[in-house]
Parts: C-alpha cells; structure tokens; sequence
C-alpha cells in the first residue's frame, strides 16, 4: 500500500475536490463525482480553459479516492499532516532538514520512515519513483459512462408473480444482452435501476428499464390494489345478498351486497389484491354494477310494473327546480 503514495497528496484534498466527506461511501463518492465530471467535461465546455482545468482536478482526484486501495493509501497519507512544509524547502525534499536526506518534522527525523513508504532513500530514489502525477500531460482522462433507459412489455401475470427476462440493446459498445430481475408485484411504467449496465465509461452508467405490465381478462388495476367488476341483479341489489367472487390467487370469497346497495359502490376484500412483502398486500375492490335485463317477459315487465306504481318516491327529486 505505501509504495502508491503520491507526493502531491499531502497538498491537495481530493474530499475537497469531490465535495464529499472523508467517510463518504464510495457510492456517494461516484456519485459526485458522475455529476462533477458531466459539468466540466471538455465536450460540453468546449474551449473554457478552466472548466477544463477542473476536470483534471476532478478526474485526478477520484482517481485516487475513487479506487479502495489507492484511497486507504492516501488517507494513510494524509493523516500524517503536513511535511515540513511540503516537499520543497526547509525541512521537505530538497531542503536542509535533520536527518536522511533533509526530512524533518517537529525535530523528528522521517528520512527513513517515508524512505520505506516511498520503496528508498528520502534523499535518492523516492523522486524517482513518483513518475508521472494524476492530471499531468500523461494522466488517463476518465469519462463517465451515461445513464441509458430501455422498454421491456411483460404479461400481468409476469407483473404480479415476477420473473427475469433478457432484453437486447444496441449502443456504442455493440449488441449486447442483459438479464432483468422483474421483482413481484411491479406496475406499469414503473423503472427498474440496474447499476452500471448502461453506456461504457469510468464509471459505467445504469439502465433504467421502463415496465409495461399487459392487461387482465378480468381484473384491473390500481397500483396496489386490484378492481374486479362484480354484475347483480336489481332485486341483489334491493334486498341484498351474498356473492361469491374471484381472487387472483384462484380462490374465491364471499362478499356481502348490503340491501340498498347503490350502482358503483365499491366493497373491499382484504388481502386480495396485488402481491407485497409482510403488511404491503394490497387489497381487492369489488366495483357493484347494478345489470339491468335488456329483456324482460311478460310476467318480469308485470311484476316490475307492479313494484313502480307502489314505489312513489322519485330518485330525481334534487333535480327539480324550486323545489
């Protein structure tokens, strides 16, 4: 580990660079950095010399912080301070300090503990072995890859029970394949994220696949909750009644038609409705559709006849003016 540290790394603090905390996850660290370098990227600031100046200190920086053990290797560094002043100057490389060399620190003779860090003498080999320095003139520019979306239609059923699947993509980086989790209960339009699988670059970017569930021959939905049109009979509705009903688990239940029951009223059934994890069920709602008969014999037309001349109360009374 300490034969990568880097000179400069005891001047500049790549945290800083990023806009990170020092015990920023490294997903938070990309993350800064995915957003700094598309800001500064040479080809969206064309000839802006200090935007590209910044993205050499950006790239530079999660360069090291960026890679687990470059980024133990420069804490290690930088926790141990300031050197005397740098690296030039009294004290630092080059300079009249104590010791091997000129290292000194506080009256503290480093020449051999950066002399091993640095795989030789302070005075010798350890300039040697610096070599070319992140953001110099051979310094490797990284790009971040973007961020690509893909539509994938499935089957209600694949929707609500969840299955994998693979979906063909064309891009700079040729065709390619990739495999999709689709997890339980997913619905139309949502995105499933799927972490650097999509345009090339240092860091990849994600794919965002967009969802298109199919439809159902008999429930609906919404969101969590499935519908189910229930029909009943006018006398059902009058005087109430118990119907059995479907479930998409293939069971059916009970349900209860309150009498009086109103055409669009909607009863729930607990449980029923699309798939979850623990408490996150959704539940089923049975929509009452009143079926009027299109056609009525002799007796039905005499009966129904018979129940309008006693039923004196007319469900247009709000409707009349001044009344």
């Amino acid at each position: 580990m300490a034969n990568d540290i880097k000179r400069e790394w005891f001047d500049n603090d790549y945290y800083a660079v990023l806009g990170v905390a020092k015990d920023a996850p490294h997903a938070d660290v990309t993350k800064a950095y995915r957003k700094l370098a598309r800001e500064y990227h040479p080809d969206t600031n064309p000839g802006d010399a200090a935007a590209e100046e910044r993205f050499k200190e950006i790239s530079t920086a999660y360069d090291v912080v960026g890679d687990e053990d470059k980024r133990a290797s420069y804490d290690q560094a930088r926790a141990m301070g300031p050197m005397g002043g740098g690296f030039g100057g009294s004290g630092g490389f080059g300079g009249s300090g104590a010791g091997n060399g000129g290292f000194g620190f506080e009256g503290v003779d480093l020449g051999d503990i950066l002399g091993s860090m640095f795989g030789g003498t302070a005075g010798g080999q350890a300039g040697g072995l610096f070599g070319d320095q992140p953001g110099g003139r051979y310094a490797r520019v990284k790009r971040p890859g973007k961020d690509q979306e893909a539509r994938l239609t499935i089957s209600f059923d694949e929707a609500m029970r969840g299955t994998t699947t693979a979906i063909s993509l064309t891009d700079e980086s040729g065709k390619r394949k990739i495999n999709v989790r689709i997890p339980a209960g997913v619905d139309s339009g949502q995105r499933i994220r799927l972490r650097g699988k999509g345009g090339a670059g240092d860091p990849p970017g994600d794919l965002y696949v967009i969802v298109t569930a199919g439809a159902h021959t008999i429930f609906g939905r919404r969101g969590k909750k499935l519908t189910l049109d229930l029909p009943v009979t006018i006398a059902e509705a009058a005087l109430g009644a118990e119907v059995r009903v479907p479930t998409y688990s293939g069971d059916s239940v009970t349900v209860r038609i309150p009498a009086g029951t109103q055409h669009g009223r909607t009863l729930r059934v607990r449980g029923a409705g699309v798939p979850g994890d623990g408490d996150d069920i959704g539940d089923l709602l049975v929509v009452v559709n009143i079926a009027v008969p299109k056609n009525l014999t002799k007796k039905q037309t005499q009966a129904l006849q018979s129940f309008a001349d006693l039923d004196g109360e007319s469900p247009r009374k709000h409707l009349e003016m001044g009344s």
